[in-house]
């Protein structure tokens, strides 16, 4: 059980977002817009999660992509949607601000 739930929120093995941003990675933030233009990171495309799967198009299946969000909770709901639709290489990587000082 403890091993879902590691694998829900996108904790697995360590992995370095900020090489996976300088290879090219998106950053999908999946805040509202609200929330949004209070603050994210530079680059970021705002798709807010109640939205996510109307607006798949804006987001390309052969790049690697990094979800994110306040907390973590929303970021691991939308990898999980990201996934079910046939992404492969999705991340999640939890709050945007945690997410800004990791990829610095």
């Amino acid at each position: 059980m403890i091993e879902y739930i590691k694998q829900w929120l996108g904790l697995g093995p360590s992995v370095n977002l900020k090489v996976l941003v300088h290879n090219g990675a998106q950053i999908i933030d999946v805040r509202t817009k609200g929330e949004y233009q209070s603050g994210h990171i530079q680059g970021s495309l705002n798709i807010p999660l109640q939205s996510l799967t109307d607006q798949m198009g804006k987001i390309k299946k052969d790049k690697t992509i990094i979800v994110c969000c306040a907390s973590g909770s929303r970021s691991a709901a939308a990898k999980s949607i990201l996934k079910s639709y046939g992404y492969q290489d999705v991340y999640n990587g939890g709050g945007w601000i945690s997410l800004e000082n990791k990829i610095k």
